[in-house]
């Protein structure tokens, strides 16, 4: 029996990650085309920003059918929650079964790219710089969480910061990884597959598959259980020790 039900925590079945999304209803789709065709993009910009704040089921149907028309790509059961915020819609790929929590924002660029995969649960109060940003499949996104994609190089240095070019770097959230609250990724990292990262930590460097870390900056604490036991044969331990998690190569 694995640590967490010997602690005396309550365990419940989970919800979103098991949840069957169904087509969305043919009516709702024809609308969306409806609306393009007749109203035209600026006009469905206004439309989502005067249902941003309902909470009802129309207008949950309304951000979701300005999403449809406006994204590159929308999957079905998309579901926003109140007071979302986006920029440049047109770049982003919602898969099926994506929830985004109250209060998030999701910041595009008009030459960038936002793919974000089947079933993920983003929490309340997120944000993303998504000008380069994936994240696949089946992730957990905590309440307040962050990932920073660009950073200015401070060069030439006779110069203010923000006055200086921005270098944005690609960041990759792995299939199946769980972001604690109120953490950090920072522009470059690539978490694998299954990573859990704690709350409040600041991911400055890669994780590899399976890792648990924690801190500021976050460092290694130990694999999943039942990875470090074999259970999890899919993605091999290369480069890594497996005491510390640290990169061998480096």
């Amino acid at each position: 029996m694995s640590d967490h039900l010997n602690s005396g925590a309550r365990v419940v079945r989970a919800v979103h990650g098991l949840k069957q999304v169904t087509p969305d209803p043919r009516f709702e789709v024809g609308l969306t085309e409806f609306m393009l065709q007749e109203h035209g993009r600026e006009w469905l910009r206004d439309l989502y920003v005067r249902f941003q704040g309902g909470d009802e089921s129309f207008s949950i149907m309304i951000r979701r059918a300005v999403c449809r028309a406006l994204a590159k790509r929308c999957g079905d059961g998309l579901m926003i929650g109140t007071q979302v915020g986006f920029k440049h819609l047109e770049t982003f790929e919602f898969g099926s079964g994506v929830f985004i929590g109250s209060g998030s924002y999701l910041q595009g660029r008009f030459d960038g790219t936002c793919i974000i995969g089947d079933h993920v649960w983003i929490g309340p109060q997120s944000y993303f710089d998504a000008r380069d940003l994936v994240i696949e499949d089946h992730v957990g996104w905590g309440p307040g969480a962050k990932v920073l994609g660009s950073t200015h190089t401070g060069l030439p240095i006779d110069l203010p910061i923000i006055q200086t070019d921005l270098e944005i770097k690609a960041v990759t959230i792995g299939a199946w990884a769980d972001i604690g609250t109120n953490a950090v990724i920072l522009p470059g990292v690539n978490l694998g597959k299954g990573s859990i990262v704690g709350a409040g930590a600041v991911v400055t460097s890669d994780v590899p598959p399976f890792a648990v870390v924690a801190g500021v900056p976050a460092r290694f604490l130990r694999w999943r259980e039942g990875y470090k036991d074999g259970g999890i044969q899919d993605v091999p331990k290369v480069g890594i020790d497996s005491r510390t998690g640290a990169n061998k190569d480096a």
